[in-house]
């Protein structure tokens, strides 16, 4: 299986790149949370120049947050800064739009949206809607300003499940999802996404990417001999994927009543600690800052072993090839960890465990 890493857009992020390449990493990529991380755009830049091999990828981008044309443009900015080597992940926006307070957007908007960034970045014209004007756009200037030449690779956020698997299948792209360690989970996301390449007809001058590996972000931490698998280091390797959750279903109480007990009561004491409620309209200013950044020591026991075991990677050697031999099986062509604590350390165990 490949491995890459996935961080937060910051000053310096380039050195971490840097270091991943020389580690023979597949790709490197940054997150689009832009109130709570800085901007993948300008991040990516300093990764291409930087950088001559590893793949770099946004993971993800919305509908939700930029238009097609501004996001396409950045794009293929990108690509001609580091030809052939940009990676797109598209989604509904569920995490960067909750950190707004607003709702993600629909699997149809996302499906729409991937057309228009398929069609631009490859130097078609696509059509372009604002309320009730629709008109035919492209790249007036190409050359210099940005590259549309080489293939830009598009994966969809798998969030909705089938959702959005189906539109991966429809527009011929690959998948990529946050914390999703079930293999059948995966199997299933898989066939709809096969199902519903099937059923549409492809247009063969369209030049879609063929391209449609899978991508799972997770976190990895590899026990040392007779560590507790559910001790403070464990814990604070793989508690910001945890508390990514709490957050989420304190944030949605659709969701967090489909939690176990433990779980759930877990939820309420986030919601009691961070000052908040379920409901309170201001929640998402209290629930989502330091968002995927390493956990406060206070926080250790919102961390529980069950969320830790379906979200993350912790074992021995061998129980981490097990898992993810399992996954490869199950259709995974790249594993993506979020380093936290040692971001070099981390990708340099990553890098020797899979080789």
């Amino acid at each position: 299986m490949r491995t890459g890493v996935i961080v937060a857009a910051h000053p310096g992020v380039e050195d971490l790149a840097v270091r991943a390449e020389e580690l023979g990493l597949h790709s490197f990529w940054v997150y689009d949370t832009p109130m709570v991380h800085g901007d993948p755009f300008v991040a990516l830049s300093l990764c291409a120049k930087a950088t001559h091999r590893i793949r770099l990828g946004i993971g993800v981008t919305s509908p939700a947050l930029r238009s097609a044309p501004a996001a396409a443009s950045g794009l293929a900015s990108l690509n001609a800064l580091a030809p052939g080597r940009i990676i797109c992940g598209v989604g509904t926006g569920n995490t960067a739009r909750r950190t707004l307070g607003m709702r993600p957007a629909t699997a149809a908007r996302l499906e729409n949206f991937t057309t228009a960034l398929q069609d631009l970045c490859a130097g078609r014209s696509t059509e372009y809607r604002e309320g009730d004007r629709v008109r035919d756009i492209r790249f007036l200037h190409t050359g210099a300003h940005v590259n549309t030449a080489d293939p830009i690779e598009f994966v969809v956020a798998a969030l909705q499940g089938p959702k959005a698997a189906a539109v991966a299948g429809r527009r011929g792209t690959g998948l990529i999802s946050f914390g999703l360690l079930d293999p059948t989970a995966w199997h299933a996301l898989h066939d709809a996404r096969r199902h519903a390449a099937q059923a549409t007809p492809h247009d063969p001058d369209s030049h879609m990417d063929s391209r449609a590996d899978s991508y799972v972000i997770t976190s990895l931490h590899l026990l040392e001999e007779d560590e507790d698998p559910h001790g403070d280091p464990a814990r604070d390797a793989t508690g910001h994927l945890v508390m990514s959750l709490l957050a989420f279903a304190a944030d949605t109480p659709a969701f967090a009543e489909q939690l176990g007990p433990e779980e759930g009561e877990a939820v309420r004491r986030l919601l009691d600690r961070r000052g908040t409620t379920a409901t309170a309209p201001d929640r998402h200013t209290k629930l989502y800052p330091n968002y995927l950044g390493r956990i406060a020591p206070q926080d250790r026991d919102l961390i529980l072993p069950s969320l830790m075991n379906t979200l993350a990677l912790v074992g021995t050697r061998d129980d981490l090839l097990t898992r993810i031999t399992a996954l490869e099986q199950a259709g995974i062509d790249e594993l993506l960890i979020q380093p936290v604590i040692d971001p070099p350390t981390e990708m340099a165990q990553l890098a020797k465990l899979l080789t």
